[in-house]
Order: C-alpha cells, then structure tokens, then sequence
C-alpha cells in the first residue's frame, strides 16, 4: 500500500483528490439511497390507505404483501433466467476454446507426418493453414446465422 502513493505520484494522480471524490460520492450516494427509502415507504402508507378505503385495513395490508410478494418472484426469476444464460455462455465459450486446443495439438501431432511427405507438404500445409485461419477468424455468432 505504501508503494502506491509514490507511484500515483509518478503519474500524476493526486491521491487526496481522488479519495476526496470517492468520499463525496459515497456521502451523496447515501443521500439519496434515504431520499429514495423514505419516498418508497410514503408511497406504501399512501397505498395503504387508499386501498384501506375501499377494502377493510387488512385486505388492503394483504394486497400490498401480495403485490411485493409477486415482484420479488418476478425479479427471481428474471435473475435465474440470466444467471442460466451467463453460465450457458461460459460453457460455450470453455467448448470453444477446448475445441481449438485439440485441433491445434492434433495439428502438432499430425506435423511430422505431413513433413515426410512431399505431395502433402504441399498441399498439407496450405489447406492446415486455411482451416486454421477459418476456425480462428469464425466468430461464436455465426453458428447461429
């Protein structure tokens, strides 16, 4: 930690600016992280009240629950979804990237061969090079088009 000071230093970063702007954002983010509670709960007395007007005080109080119950599975779910997406790009991703390990360690394997022989050294080499360079310009989108 000691050795940052200096090295921000070295670059031109004053240290007490940029924690002098970390504190201020911090301090006005909270502000309005109240600001926006206490304006939430007004708005669920308000609510309240007027379902409490037209229904008995209870329903109404069960109405709200309900309703924060159906969003909060909503946003569940939502976040599940995407969860099972991210992992589903990682896998694909993993595939990938072990896909092109074996082609290139079965291109290494296979490269003594090819060498041996003069008839696929020349045409060998080229169609290894073309495939190669097709398999590593080929974009995971394009499976899908």
């Amino acid at each position: 930690m000691h050795l940052l000071v200096p090295l921000a230093a070295l670059l031109g970063i004053e240290v007490e600016a940029v924690t002098d702007r970390v504190k201020t954002l911090v301090v006005v983010n909270a502000i309005i992280a109240v600001l926006g509670l206490i304006t939430l709960v007004f708005l669920l007395v308000a609510g309240y009240l007027a379902l409490s007007e037209i229904w008995t005080p209870i329903i109404a109080a069960l109405v709200i629950a309900g309703a924060a119950l159906i969003l909060a599975l909503i946003v569940y779910l939502v976040m599940r979804l995407n969860e099972n997406a991210r992992r589903r790009r990682l896998a694909e991703r993993r595939r990938s990237g072990e896909t092109g390990a074996f082609i290139t360690s079965a291109a290494l394997t296979a490269l003594p061969i090819v060498a041996k022989s003069p008839a696929l050294r020349v045409i060998g080499i080229p169609a290894a090079v073309l495939a190669a360079l097709f398999l590593l310009n080929r974009r995971p989108d394009d499976e899908h088009d």
